[in-house]
């Protein structure tokens, strides 16, 4: 009996083995996460390594300044290469530091002692030890500082050996214009690859003595840091996570461009900076051409007017502004003879190319001079001239112009006949009678969906002239929004026009916002890119392939930046605010999604009701 329990044990061991052989062989072939993150090859040199496809080069810092400033490594952590950068801080114990400091001080006072006798002159750098000695004694007995050990480690890749050299340059010259000095970690690059992935291990082992004060200034906390106090939050700041929080009135001028392919989400970016700065204070005016923001603007009690042939909503060029400013007042009736003369220009048949591809006038120096007069004869029969107590008269209107220019002589008739259409044509009504609208709201859209293509940009230059007028009026925080800007750059007068606005909004606390997904033309333009240039803040989200280096050469992005610019996910882009710019990801509310949304699927699902129980 016992030997028939001790052959059923042994086979029951022999089956248990096989079992465990056979698992193990199947673990062997089975893939590890291990496996899947390491690198197909590690090889190290004296100055390099080679990971995978990938060089790598670790570098240690070892000289600082006599004093160093808060911020100093940001240019390292924002700089546009692939890095790996690791701080070891050590704490020391103060009283071992006080110790040994006593006795510097005593080693640097004999010293000075000694050239005194020998009859030297005063050596200024052991003076300065001395003092940076006892203070920093005074300081550490009074716990005000402690003492730490520091050591900094950059480990930078590239796709060769080249490319590597070229990173490492740039790294110091950085650290070199502020007197940091780094050597490259030779014979030690396994030991520094240790110490700059997230291991914990200090390999090196290259430090420097720094006190508190010197050990804060290192703390990239500055990194590419867009986030102010109070503004308008426009997203979360990609490289750290932060918020990007900034009010565009707050630089020197509050002027915007957006940049972006369609469908890349520049109207849902620009939505929703207008839903949040209306919370701020601020008035909002809009030009919508495909009839995009009448949801918000219901949504917030807004004034939605429609322009076409058909609306009863008319609005007169020849509005005169009733400005408070005497001396804005004297100068308000040439002002708007210079705009009417623009306006008449597009009206008239816009610009002409000339041979040399430059933009003509499409009327000529007589034709200029006798439209000028039948302006200001226009302006006197109905009582107004260059003194400001007349211009609260009625103004007159187009048809107005139109029987001057008929009844005048030279070119006059002529005029009169081109503009015909204007007063009695097709296009009669719109702009030949009194204004009959009031943008007196927090949010005001002007929708010019349904006019017809040849008169679009004379609308969109009359709506212009008007809300400048009003804005000339009373001084107040408004963004003036206009979507699909390139309409208005195509022509010479209207492109002028609208360079004007850039250049004096600031005077008036407007912010203009210039949206485009046309980049090649609206950059080919002169006034286009003064315009840019005018602007202290720019969002550049998604670019077509050949739109990114057009806009490259505008804003001098790096090579990484142009790779991103143009696979970009809807929502991300480009945050440049004055000098600074950062990787933005553009985040709203389920509530504001709702309220601002172009997505037709996402409007068909908000729309569609909640089925309720029965």
């Amino acid at each position: 009996m016992a030997k028939k329990n001790d052959a059923a044990s042994i086979a029951a061991e022999q089956r248990a083995r096989e079992q465990a052989e056979v698992e193990q062989a199947f673990l062997k072939g089975v893939t590890t996460l291990r496996d899947l993150i390491a690198p197909s090859s590690l090889e190290l040199h004296s100055s390099y390594f080679r990971l995978g496809t990938k060089y790598g080069r670790t570098l240690y810092v070892y000289g600082y300044p006599r004093q160093i400033y808060t911020g100093w490594l940001s240019s390292l952590i924002n700089i546009d290469e692939v890095l790996d950068v690791s701080m070891f801080i050590y704490p020391v114990d103060s009283q071992v530091v006080l110790n040994n400091l006593r006795k510097k001080v005593t080693q640097l006072e004999a010293s000075t002692s000694i050239n005194n006798e020998k009859g030297l002159t005063r050596d200024p750098g052991l003076q300065a030890a001395i003092g940076d000695a006892e203070e920093l004694r005074d300081q550490l007995q009074v716990g005000a500082e402690r003492f730490f050990r520091y050591g900094l480690y950059i480990t930078l890749y590239a796709d060769s050996l080249d490319e590597l050299a070229f990173v490492q340059h740039k790294i110091e010259t950085l650290f070199g214009q502020q007197m940091v000095f780094s050597k490259v970690a030779s014979s030690q690059q396994e030991q520094g690859l240790n110490s700059t992935i997230p291991q914990m291990s200090d390999q090196l082992q290259i430090r420097r003595n720094m006190n508190t004060g010197a050990i804060s200034t290192s703390f990239p906390f500055t990194s590419a840091d867009l986030s102010q106090e109070s503004g308008v939050l426009y997203g979360i700041n990609m490289h750290n996570n932060g918020l990007v929080i900034f009010d565009r009135f707050s630089l020197e001028n509050a002027n915007m461009v957006v940049f972006a392919k369609s469908g890349a989400g520049k109207s849902f970016t620009v939505k929703l900076e207008a839903l949040r700065s209306m919370m701020m204070g601020s008035e909002v005016i809009i030009i919508d051409p495909e009839n995009e923001y009448e949801k918000l603007s219901d949504a917030v009690g807004g004034s939605y007017i429609r322009l076409s042939l058909n609306s009863n909503t008319r609005i007169n060029p020849f509005d005169l502004p009733k400005v408070i400013d005497v001396d804005e007042a004297d100068n308000a009736l040439r002002a708007n003879l210079i705009t009417l003369h623009g306006l008449l220009k597009l009206m008239l048949g816009g610009t002409q190319v000339a041979a040399n591809g430059m933009p003509m006038s499409s009327l000529n120096p007589t034709e200029e001079a006798d439209l000028d007069q039948a302006l200001i004869d226009t302006y006197a029969r109905a009582g107004i001239t260059s003194d400001p107590l007349t211009h609260n008269s009625l103004p007159p209107t187009i048809s107005d112009l139109y029987d001057t220019l008929l009844h005048m002589g030279g070119t006059g008739p002529q005029l009169a006949q081109r503009l015909r259409k204007y007063t009695t044509g097709t296009f009669a009504g719109i702009f030949s009678q009194q204004s009959n609208i009031d943008i007196n709201n927090t949010m005001v859209v002007f929708n010019t969906r349904d006019l017809e293509d040849e008169l679009r940009p004379v609308a969109m230059y009359v709506i212009l002239s008007h809300i400048w007028n009003i804005v000339r009026t009373v001084k107040k925080k408004r963004m003036l929004i206009i979507d699909e800007a390139w309409q208005l750059m195509k022509y010479d007068d209207s492109a002028s026009f609208m360079f004007s606005l850039a250049k004096r909004a600031r005077k008036y606390f407007l912010g203009l916002t210039t949206i485009s997904q046309d980049v090649e033309d609206f950059m080919s333009s002169k006034m286009g890119r003064a315009i840019v240039a005018n602007s202290s803040m720019q969002i550049l989200l998604k670019q077509s392939s050949s739109a990114v280096d057009v806009l490259s050469d505008v804003f001098k992005l790096t090579e990484e930046e142009k790779k991103r610019l143009a696979n970009f996910p809807v929502g991300q882009g480009l945050f440049f605010a004055g000098q600074s710019h950062v990787h933005i990801q553009i985040e709203a509310s389920e509530t504001e999604k709702q309220l601002i949304t172009t997505n037709p699927q996402v409007s068909a699902q908000i729309s569609q009701p909640v089925p309720t129980e029965s």
